[in-house]
């Protein structure tokens, strides 16, 4: 049974993490609106419909942030208790720093299994609509590409033909066993064109001596053939990037779907082994903060808090970011990218844990 001072300390914990969540959501809020004033400013939308793309759009951004939440949250929770003296208190009912660092893990632990479960869901399902509406106002809207167990389709209007492409791998700047379906835009079939390979690595791409069916004819040929479509290799691989309005169980037929066509998967590995371990890393978050707070004098401003919040913030993200860039990039194995900087701050816990009853 938790006693009445634990049961006090993980109710003000939460509430300085509801408190934090509430400005940074009105801070996205606020910021997304002007950017979503500014897409549909040319476009035949009202105030409210912009309300609710940014509301949409919210929820998995405060997801990203909620690291740097649960660190300004654990900040302003020390500043609590040192400003009612409670931390002397605490100690009198047996309560040590140590322990009080044990119940900021565990809560922290708890709220990221909890976030990750339900929250993360939600906001991706959020996103997913957010995205998905976006689209329909945008000049992207005529071209749409998908990854299925059956391979990659592409569907494109250009010219005034609509094409309907399937390819069963991608490799480099290569699609191979490719076949595409050229239509007019009444929908009536022109021709069918059948290649081993297709160079997408521009605008215009390379089929190499296809088999063409038109008319009820196969004309094999003997040279390349160009058609110009809205795709190349950059473009295919950007409108699979946003992972973050997918759940974990889409992602991991994404990831299944990707393997099936020779797709690199690395990416979406990473997504997924960032939420794996979205609750350690905020339960990390917290304890080096409580560290600092307890290595840092009682009597500092709240402006020098606030500044170290955010230097804290900023060095935690870029020494995180390019760990997993470098994994992304295959100059490291992912996995260490992603659990390195996790057991470098570890280690920099253990030894603030040492002596953390003296403080």
């Amino acid at each position: 049974m938790f006693k009445t001072f634990e049961i006090y300390l993980i109710k003000l914990f939460l509430k300085k993490i509801l408190n934090i969540s509430l400005v940074f959501f009105s801070l996205i809020f606020i910021l997304t609106i002007f950017d979503e004033i500014s897409f549909f400013k040319n476009l035949e939308t009202s105030f409210y419909f912009t309300v609710l793309m940014s509301l949409l759009n919210v929820p998995s951004i405060l997801f990203e942030i909620f690291p740097f939440i649960f660190l300004i949250a654990t900040q302003f929770f020390f500043l609590d208790l040192i400003k009612k003296n409670e931390l002397d208190v605490l100690k009198i009912n047996s309560m040590n720093n140590f322990k009080i660092i044990k119940i900021l893990f565990l809560t922290s632990f708890l709220m990221g299994f909890i976030l990750l479960s339900f929250y993360y869901g939600l906001s991706s399902k959020l996103k997913f609509f957010y995205l998905d509406l976006k689209n329909s106002y945008s000049n992207d809207n005529k071209y749409l590409a998908v990854i299925k167990e059956s391979g990659l389709w592409i569907k494109d209007e250009i010219n005034e033909k609509i094409y309907i492409i399937n390819a069963n791998k991608i490799q480099d700047n290569f699609l191979n066993d490719v076949s595409i379906n050229e239509f007019d835009n009444n929908f009536n079939l022109i021709r069918i064109i059948e290649t081993e390979k297709a160079n997408i690595s521009d605008l215009e791409w390379i089929l190499n001596k296809p088999l063409i069916f038109k008319d009820n004819k196969t004309i094999v040929s003997k040279d390349d053939i160009l058609i110009t479509t809205h795709f190349n290799r950059e473009k295919i691989n950007s409108l699979f990037e946003n992972l973050s309005s997918l759940s974990i169980p889409k992602l991991l037929k994404l990831n299944k779907d990707y393997k099936s066509l020779g797709y690199s998967t690395t990416e979406i590995d990473s997504h997924l082994h960032k939420l794996y371990s979205f609750p350690l890393y905020l339960s990390i978050m917290t304890i080096f903060t409580g560290i600092t707070m307890f290595n840092v004098k009682r009597n500092q401003s709240m402006i020098f808090h606030l500044v170290l919040g955010i230097f804290l913030s900023v060095v935690i993200y870029y020494f995180y970011y390019i760990f997993i860039l470098l994994g992304e990039n295959g100059k490291i194995p992912l996995l260490i990218s992603i659990y390195m900087p996790y057991l470098m701050f570890s280690l920099f816990i253990l030894i603030g844990l040492v002596r953390i009853n003296e403080k």
